[in-house]
């Protein structure tokens, strides 16, 4: 089934674009989240005027991006957790923890922004990627260090 993309799509595509994808994906993701348009003749003629508006909304978003990477750059956290006696903690600091110290900071940052692999389960220092847009991301200091 040809559709055509109205967001970005990891591993799939970007917006404007039209792509070949499953029946089942298209019905049962991409179009009930509105990521993606039906490939009819009419919509398909209104494709220039969707890139035109896609690009401009691209062009916005990448520039508050750029200018959040900018501010996030410098930005440095410290999070406070028991941890036992090897600095291993009890729990772990998850992007949840991570978003929502940048909340109180005042960076309104989504947690699956934050491109963190694993938790971080031991006190330390460490670089955190935030992928802010497709082209745009910024690495925050976050301190971890043992309560009490």
């Amino acid at each position: 089934m040809q559709i055509i993309l109205q967001e970005d799509v990891e591993k799939l595509g970007t917006r404007g674009q039209l792509v070949t994808v499953a029946e089942g994906y298209a019905r049962n993701f991409l179009l009930p989240k509105k990521l993606a348009v039906e490939a009819t003749p009419g919509n398909l003629k209104r494709l220039d005027k969707m890139r035109a508006a896609f690009a401009k909304k691209e062009a916005t978003e990448k520039e508050g991006a750029q200018k959040l990477a900018d501010l996030l750059s410098s930005v440095s956290l410290t999070l406070s957790r028991k941890a036992g006696e090897n600095d291993q903690l009890f729990g772990s600091v998850t992007s949840g923890d991570i978003s929502e110290a940048l909340a109180a900071q005042g960076y309104n940052v989504d947690k699956r922004k934050i491109a963190l692999a694993d938790p971080i389960k031991v006190v330390g220092e460490f670089e955190v990627p935030v992928k802010l847009h497709r082209e745009v991301s910024a690495n925050v200091r976050v301190t971890v260090q043992k309560e009490g």
